[in-house]
């Protein structure tokens, strides 16, 4: 296999929701306290129950320059069209070779948190249900075969809860968006989280999810937030950590009772990397043969290692060394993400990106991480709608090319930028009061 040849499925990208989302959606009763585009000083913010929030463009830095990456984006105009034109973003998919994408939200919080925390749990939940109409109708649905469909649930009732679910597979969905640690403070700001995903109160949901194929995607923090050593700290060690502090989440799913009563139920550590797995499971499995004596774990005669290469699925942008060790891991389900437009993302480049430590791997191998893993899991068959020779890199590419589509670094005025001396490094603190003012 060449690199042009790999069919490339992100499981995990991100949109920045366009300013007239829920123009179509919204129920005539709710259109004038829908959520709205206001400006601000420093450019544009979305208002809901008359408070101004962060996240139209948060770290949605794509095609800037990379000095520019601590630029958070206020306002459309600073953002690359492909973050929020659903058109724009199949040219940028095109032209860095990815057939598919699954897209989590931006402004409700990667699962939905911000509208979880809404005063009025009506006004809530009819926006929750026309965020997932847009999402599904104007978004994947626009371009059949290139989105899998992501949704958002009313958490806090689990009637509702799966009232909406049953709606959503009916049109098609088959994954959900959902905190990594539910009981999280950091998962809805200011109030106390919401039951620990060891209560009961979850079964129904974990039963829904099992019988349907529903994948629940845990996105890094949704629930545990990665914490910033000291005010002092150089954000780099912040950013470093990041992907892995979703291994402290990992350990309370894989150590859960009720992976025995549901056998088809999986997870996906969405952004968490994969090179930090290998170790995390041997310490687990020691953890059951040292400590399993005292500790009453109830695992149904499994071990954790077996549990997570059973149910939990691997998300990686560029991890050489985890794709050296995916034997230890499982490679049945790891998956490969591009996180377009975060800062993360390896845009336009992706396939070289990627390249660099699968072409060692066998063309099966390949085709499982890039794409087979993603069908079989998600319930996903572009090949269904489109001709697979269409969905390769290289065809991707020069569908893109023969467009001209424009890939050039591009410095856009605006955002904002953390404060720091000159030759000192960017910490902590500095990102914080930024996004503070937002």
């Amino acid at each position: 296999m060449q690199m042009e040849d790999m069919i490339l499925v992100s499981v995990d990208d991100h949109l920045c929701e366009p300013a007239d989302m829920f123009e179509r959606h919204m129920p005539a009763r709710y259109k004038d306290r829908a959520p709205r585009i206001v400006q601000t000083r420093y450019g544009q913010a979305w208002e809901v129950e008359g408070r101004k929030v962060t996240g139209l463009g948060l770290n949605a830095v794509v095609g800037r320059p990379r000095s520019e990456y601590g630029v958070e984006p206020t306002g459309f105009d600073q953002l690359r069209k492909g973050a929020y034109d659903v058109h724009a973003r199949i040219d940028d998919m095109n032209v860095n070779g990815v057939l598919g994408s699954i897209c989590f939200p931006q402004f409700p919080g990667f699962s939905g948190g911000r509208f979880q925390n809404m005063q009025d749990k009506n006004l809530a939940l009819a926006i929750i249900r026309a965020y997932n109409d847009w999402h599904v109708h104007d978004w994947a649905g626009a371009y059949p075969g290139r989105f899998v469909p992501l949704a958002i649930l009313p958490l806090w009732d689990m009637a509702l809860c799966l009232a909406e679910l049953q709606r959503l597979l009916k049109l098609g969905v088959h994954a959900i968006s959902f905190p990594d640690n539910p009981a999280g403070a950091a998962y809805i700001a200011g109030a106390a989280g919401l039951p620990s995903l060891h209560d009961p109160y979850w079964e129904p949901l974990w039963q829904a999810c099992n019988d349907n194929r529903v994948v629940i995607c845990c996105h890094i923090g949704t629930g545990s937030a990665a914490p910033h050593a000291s005010d002092l700290s150089p954000i780099a060690a912040w950013i470093t950590t990041m992907p892995m502090t979703i291994a402290n989440a990992a350990a309370d799913w894989i150590f859960a009772s009720f992976w025995k009563r549901y056998p088809d139920l999986r997870l996906a550590l969405s952004e968490g990397g994969i090179g930090w797995v290998p170790y995390f499971l041997e310490r687990a499995d020691s953890t059951v043969r040292q400590h399993g004596a005292w500790t009453n774990l109830d695992l149904g005669g499994k071990l954790p290692s077996e549990i997570f290469r059973k149910h939990i699925i691997n998300c990686f942008i560029d991890d050489d060394f985890g794709l050296m060790n995916r034997a230890q891991i499982g490679i049945e389900h790891i998956t490969w993400e591009c996180d377009y437009p975060h800062s993360d993302c390896t845009w336009p480049k992706s396939p070289e990106s990627l390249w660099r430590g699968a072409q060692t791997l066998s063309d099966h191998e390949i085709n499982q991480i890039t794409h087979l893993n993603v069908m079989r899991d998600f319930s996903y068959d572009p090949f269904a709608v489109l001709r697979r020779e269409d969905c390769t890199v290289g065809a991707l590419r020069a569908a893109a090319a023969a467009k001209g589509v424009d890939t050039r670094e591009v410095s856009i005025p605006g955002g904002l930028h953390p404060k720091y001396e000159p030759g000192k490094p960017v910490t902590s603190a500095s990102v914080q009061q930024m996004l503070a003012t937002v």
